[in-house]
């Protein structure tokens, strides 16, 4: 199911006459994509969702894609393959761009392990993208192992699980890199909110 070319014909992108610009002068706030990447337990999601929630109170347009989520719906169709889970990033890269030019802080939490992949929704989405890197090390990803997915690929029962029987390439050059293993959440999400603010996507927070 990788990536291939379009097979639609006869079709016309339309533009609108209500811009992302519009759209974001309305909501208050400029749009972007916030990309999360890390080992599964690194604290991608738990990251994400509380990140939200301080954007949502500061009245911000958003909207969290969650891995889990997304493979009960939009990506239903998916086995966990490695060409399927590049069709997996493929599809959230394409959405989170459309999301974007809404005007919406679209927020990602997917391990998304190559960085081939992460490239691709990188020169998609282009100077809009943020990638986050949650740094966490293996042994505290399986101390949190709450699915106990950890478990079961160490005894063989999960083939090609990230961390232990298939890689995780680091990025090299993130926008943002956490230490989520040690540092606290609500360090993490100051970290994010200073960046963006210091970036101008954020309006800076008036007292």
């Amino acid at each position: 199911m990788g990536n291939k070319e379009n097979k639609s014909t006869n079709v016309v992108w339309h533009s609108a006459t209500v811009t992302r610009e519009r759209r974001e002068k309305l909501h208050g706030h400029k749009s972007a994509v916030l990309w999360f990447t890390g080992l599964s337990g690194a604290g991608k999601s738990t990251l994400a969702h509380v990140l939200e929630e301080q954007l949502h109170q500061r009245a911000c347009s958003t909207y969290v894609f969650d891995g889990d989520n997304v493979r009960h719906g939009l990506c239903g169709d998916l086995s966990f393959s490695e060409q399927d889970r590049v069709e997996n990033i493929r599809r959230i890269g394409e959405m989170a761009k459309l999301f974007c030019n809404a005007g919406i802080l679209a927020l990602t939490a997917f391990i998304s392990p190559f960085r081939i992949d992460r490239k691709k929704v990188r020169d998609l989405v282009g100077d809009d993208f943020i990638e986050i890197f949650c740094d966490c090390s293996l042994d505290v990803c399986e101390s949190r192992d709450v699915k106990g997915l950890y478990k079961k690929a160490r005894k063989g029962e999960i083939p090609e699980f990230t961390g232990i029987s298939s890689p995780y390439e680091a990025p090299e050059n993130p926008e943002i890199s956490l230490d989520t293993g040690t540092q606290p959440l609500e360090d993490c999400v100051q970290q994010i909110i200073d960046y963006l603010e210091s970036r101008e996507i954020l309006p800076p927070q008036t007292s």
